[in-house]
């Protein structure tokens, strides 16, 4: 038996990336996997599919649900938990991965891409928070983990891309005021974040390309460390910022040359820590 064998984990945006990682890691331990994003058809650009994702999960020995949602329309959260309900009985633990991303400055940050993150980022997480809680209530250990950073509230991280870098600590904030607030529901509200760039669509395409996938970690070690957090005692672990190397130290792990894709370059820092 898995450490989460009977868990049912409600991922968004786990068609790739980080939130694929989380879920083929707690899959292998067991857990039912619900993969909520939008991607249906293959994409020139952004490798997978929900069905795709699907299809890996249970090869990792999880059981997978594939819904498609977009986590700013309120009746498809709804129904796409609902149906994660129907399926598994209930809901075990949140990850709010979904994000959106525009590293623009003001003058050249244009309102619909201002509302793309707004909406996915912090609406969607807020959203799924919302729509999740009742059934989170009732598990025996439950956690929500937002993909966001430390709130870091220097001006260097806000100078460069204000509207961006609004989102990710909107959905740190809701970390901080959620932790509280859930915290006599023993329903546990953390967050997670890298300390290098990771490997995924994202930081190819809009970072840097190959050269920057060259100098980051895989999203494996967000897997793993969202693995041992998730483990942990939802009444006593709340409101934290967790990084990920930071995590694995903690567990033991000195050694995170397995996580780089190229162990002869340097990993170069992600964005607020």
């Amino acid at each position: 038996m898995g450490k989460f064998a009977g868990k049912t984990v409600f991922i968004t945006g786990a068609s790739r990336g980080i939130g694929k990682a989380i879920g083929l890691r707690l899959a292998q331990e067991g857990a039912n996997i619900v993969i909520g994003a939008k991607t249906t058809e293959p994409h020139p650009k952004l490798e997978g599919t929900i069905y795709s994702a699907a299809e890996e999960i249970e090869k990792a020995g999880g059981k997978a649900l594939p819904l498609v949602l977009d986590v700013r329309d309120e009746d498809m959260a709804k129904e796409a938990v609902a149906k994660a309900v129907e399926t598994f009985g209930g809901i075990d633990i949140l990850i709010n991965n979904a994000s959106a991303i525009s590293l623009t400055p003001t003058e050249f940050t244009e309102m619909k891409r201002y509302d793309l993150m707004h909406g996915v980022n912090v609406r969607g997480t807020f959203l799924m928070s919302k729509t999740c809680l009742p059934f989170l209530k009732e598990s025996k250990n439950p956690h929500i983990l937002n993909l966001s950073p430390p709130l870091n509230m220097e001006t260097r991280w806000f100078s460069n891309h204000v509207a961006y870098s609004m989102t990710k600590f909107g959905m740190s904030m809701c970390v901080l005021g959620m932790a509280e607030e859930f915290k006599d529901f023993g329903v546990a509200v953390n967050a997670l974040w890298p300390r290098t760039t990771i490997a995924t669509a994202a930081v190819k395409n809009l970072l840097g390309g190959e050269e920057m996938i060259e100098a980051s970690r895989t999203p494996e070690i967000m897997g793993d460390a969202a693995y041992w957090i998730l483990q942990r005692d939802s009444r006593e672990c709340t409101g934290n910022f967790f990084i990920d190397d930071e995590v694995l130290t903690m567990e033991g792990c000195y050694d995170f040359t397995k996580y780089a894709v190229d162990p002869s370059k340097k990993p170069m820092p992600d964005f607020f820590v």
